[in-house]
């Protein structure tokens, strides 16, 4: 907003000192981390409050953890301010007009909301469990049902996919190997380090394969030549199911102190990096990766995701004063898988989301093993003492914090890989 209201200015002679400032993306994606640290550490007490004087406080089971009760009645919904300092830095900051924004800010508010009615439904229930006492049904108390949740994820996914593969706005340029013939169209001349270079914009559904010197892959190829027109169907149901998987393994994450706020954090600067290296030009050719015009304006929206994050730590670490909730896990995940599919990074998701990635495996295999030797043997076993994983490692006696700080080091060191395979290949 403040970006087009400076160009404005600019076209009716107004200057205002430091206007010109707005027209460099490092300088609105520094803006936006400090306004969205600021949102979130001044009004996330404010929200805290709120939310304690609503009484929406976090139900625990007793699950015979070391802390567990004390967590109860701690406020939940805390997503709320996460969400708050992504959107409000974005608008300010980042040029409305560009795709990948209006995407992610959709994405956004698309994920906030289903998490946001499961947070509330949650609360309605508990509010209707202390009222009827012995008379409430269990039933009753799960939230939003598993199917429409999956449903929303799917409706993004869709979305998402859709706009990627059919947006005009959305192209990658690509060496053209040789030099065009005279009158020949649609061919961009770039000088790099004194030689001149041609390129073409595409729009092929590729991605890009980690640790390999020829690294881009096409979609279609997995298709019969027959099927290729359809690659678009193929192409949107692997958004799909990356968008539902990686929001779901934020949601499972979330299960103590500050574990999948600093992990999105962490993986928020991953992506971060490679949206500007692959949205700037002359990075982009040093690197030999993909250009992709325009993307470096979704720094700026991650700017803002890795600084909501930093500040609700503020709050959320151990012991946390608030929760995230459906609210803010579920919509952390979703962003992160949309983001990683707009930078064509997908296939490095099980690096950078690592730790998401085995607190799912954990839980599909505690219950897949369960099921299966209860069938066998009559008698249900386990794998792990209890899944999720962190939840194994305290019923091991580790402490909350301990374990939520290893896990970031764990993370640490994958996002570290993932940044390396710009060069590693």
């Amino acid at each position: 907003m403040l970006y087009h209201l400076f160009d404005w200015l600019k076209d009716q002679g107004i200057k205002f000192p430091g206007s010109e400032l707005y027209r460099f993306v490092s300088f609105r994606v520094l803006a936006a981390v400090l306004l969205s640290l600021f949102i979130t550490m001044v009004y996330g007490k404010k929200l805290i409050k709120f939310l304690q004087k609503k009484q929406v406080g976090e139900s625990v089971r007793d699950l015979g953890l070391a802390g567990e009760q004390a967590k109860k009645g701690t406020p939940t919904m805390g997503g709320l301010i996460i969400i708050m300092a992504i959107l409000i830095p974005t608008i300010l900051l980042a040029k409305l007009n560009t795709v990948y924004i209006i995407l992610m800010l959709v994405a956004t508010v698309w994920l906030g909301i289903i998490g946001f009615i499961d947070d509330y439904l949650k609360l309605k229930a508990k509010q209707k469990a202390k009222l009827l006492g012995a008379n409430y049904k269990k039933s009753d108390k799960d939230g939003l049902a598993g199917w429409f949740k999956v449903f929303g994820q799917v409706g993004l996914g869709i979305l998402v996919g859709a706009v990627l593969y059919f947006n005009s706005d959305v192209k990658i340029w690509r060496e053209y190997q040789g030099v065009p013939k005279a009158g020949e169209q649609g061919f961009f001349e770039r000088t790099v380090d004194g030689k001149t270079k041609y390129f073409v914009e595409t729009k092929e559904p590729i991605t890009t394969i980690p640790f390999v010197k020829n690294h881009e892959f096409n979609y279609s190829k997995l298709l019969p030549e027959s099927l290729r027109p359809y690659t678009w169907v193929l192409y949107i149901l692997v958004v799909i199911f990356i968008i539902t998987a990686v929001s779901n393994g934020s949601n499972i994450t979330d299960g103590l102190d500050g574990l999948a706020t600093g992990t999105s954090a962490l993986i928020g600067v991953c992506l971060g990096i490679f949206a500007y290296a692959s949205g700037n030009f002359f990075f982009a050719d040093y690197l030999n990766i993909m250009y992709i015009p325009n993307l470096d304006e979704l720094s700026i929206f991650i700017a803002a995701m890795v600084g909501a994050c930093v500040g609700f730590l503020w709050y959320n670490s151990y012991p946390a004063q608030v929760f995230m909730g459906d609210t803010g896990s579920l919509t952390l995940g979703g962003i992160i898988a949309a983001i990683a599919i707009i930078v064509h990074k997908e296939l490095l998701i099980p690096i950078f989301c690592g730790v998401f990635l085995v607190e799912v495996l954990s839980v599909t295999l505690q219950v897949t093993y369960f099921k299966y030797t209860k069938k066998k043997y009559g008698e249900g076993r386990r794998i792990f003492l209890m899944s999720p994983l962190h939840h194994h490692y305290q019923k091991k006696g580790y402490h909350e914090a301990k374990i939520v700080t290893r896990f970031w080091l764990v993370s640490v060191l994958l996002v570290v890989l993932s940044i390396a395979t710009l060069k590693m290949r």
